[in-house]
């Protein structure tokens, strides 16, 4: 019973602590799926879309710079299985400028079929 206790709390905790990272006009489904490493610095990812055609995941996710500053994005997709284990090897880190009050969508395909879920992970740059 102390350790569910003890799970529910470390949960929490770092719920609380990527919420707190998250841009607050970032939708809590969205927030979900990205791992925000550091600041958003204004950047919010506003929609994902998800796709499975001939059954293999695409996800397509809006980002949007809230400041006029451009801003230097780097991201990538960490793709699951059911278990929440990674499948294949996992991507490089992409780049991508942001300009000021601009909005950009970034596609990416999973490696195979047995992945079910991703994160997308993100690290804003001044």
């Amino acid at each position: 019973m102390k350790l569910k206790v003890l799970a529910v709390c470390v949960t929490c905790l770092i719920g609380s602590v990527q919420a707190q990272n998250q841009d607050p006009g970032t939708p809590p489904a969205v927030a979900a799926k990205v791992a925000l490493r550091g600041d958003a610095m204004g950047i919010r990812v506003s929609e994902i879309r998800i796709t499975r055609p001939s059954d293999i995941l695409v996800v397509q996710a809006d980002m949007a710079n809230g400041e006029r500053t451009d801003r230097m994005v780097f991201y990538r997709f960490r793709w699951l299985d059911s278990v929440g284990n990674q499948v294949g090897d996992g991507e490089s880190w992409k780049q991508s400028t942001l300009l000021g009050l601009g909005q950009q969508t970034v596609k990416s395909v999973a490696p195979k079929a047995t992945a079910t879920d991703f994160r997308l992970e993100m690290y804003v740059n001044q």
